[in-house]
């Protein structure tokens, strides 16, 4: 779901705030390319913080941030891409049906243990809960004997709170196929809510993946247009790192549609799977 932030505060050319972002995101460790296309959401929010500190310009805000480092907590939030929805990319999800889940179901089941799935910077929880209805409603009941455990996290508290109430506009559902709406929600005070079956499972955690992982082993991990869309070089290779420290060997890794794994050692790209790589030994 995308988070329309209205814009208030002092006017600022889009000249501007390129200037600003390429200045100010490398501080962030985050790369000026991943934000080309969305900057129009964070300069909504940085003319909104402007207006509540009552600065008149970019370049006075430059001075805050160098008077007040707390500041910069601030602006990396107001840096975070909110942009998600249900089956976002729906041929990754057709891929873990159809050959992930069920083999991955198949080992558990074997090891005596529930399936593990950590969804790294879930936003408002959309992943998450997709994997777990398609685990539901598209895998038979054998293939479901293992269970399926969810780990979403996220950094911002604002999000992690919509997660955890489940319940989502019209327009974060419009990649659910028509018959699956009824099956997985219910109508509520015009929004649409996951049904309890789909939530239990599913947990969610304030966590940023720059600094830290949740603890594993994982079998599958989706982190999609996050960290290799948005993080620079150096912070991608060693979040990648912490990504491969919390999965099982044999475990697979989703990325964004495109998104490139740097120096991807310990990874294989799954034929004919979109986005999917296995994790293997180096």
């Amino acid at each position: 779901m995308q988070h329309h932030d209205r814009e208030s505060g002092p006017a600022m050319t889009d000249a501007e705030c390129v200037a600003f972002l390429q200045w100010a995101l490398p501080r962030l460790g985050l790369r000026w390319p991943g934000f080309r296309k969305v900057r129009r959401q964070v300069r909504k929010r940085l003319a909104r913080r402007l207006g509540t500190l009552g600065l008149p310009t970019l370049a006075a805000y430059r001075a805050r941030l160098a008077d007040d480092p707390a500041e910069w907590q601030v602006l990396d939030g107001l840096c975070r891409i909110t942009i998600s929805r249900f089956y976002r990319d729906r041929a990754v999800f057709d891929a873990l049906a159809r050959q992930v889940l069920p083999a991955l179901a198949v080992r558990a089941a074997g090891d005596g243990r529930p399936v593990r799935c950590w969804s790294a910077g879930c936003a408002s929880g959309e992943e998450a809960y997709s994997l777990k209805m398609l685990w539901d409603l598209d895998l038979g009941e054998a293939e479901r004997a293992p269970g399926l455990e969810v780990t979403g996290t996220d950094a911002g508290d604002d999000l992690l709170a919509r997660a955890r109430r489940g319940c989502y506009a019209p327009g974060s559902l419009k990649d659910v196929p028509a018959h699956r709406r009824a099956q997985a929600f219910e109508a509520r005070d015009g929004l649409f809510c996951v049904r309890a079956r789909h939530r239990a499972g599913v947990r969610f955690v304030r966590q940023d993946l720059r600094h830290r992982a949740p603890e594993g082993p994982f079998d599958l991990v989706l982190c999609r247009n996050l960290a290799f869309t948005y993080f620079e070089p150096e912070l991608q290779t060693a979040v990648l790192a912490r990504i491969a420290g919390a999965m099982a060997a044999g475990g697979y890794l989703a990325i964004g549609n495109h998104e490139r794994l740097p120096h991807a050692h310990g990874f294989a790209p799954v034929t004919g799977a979109p986005c999917l790589h296995r994790r293997v030994d180096p």
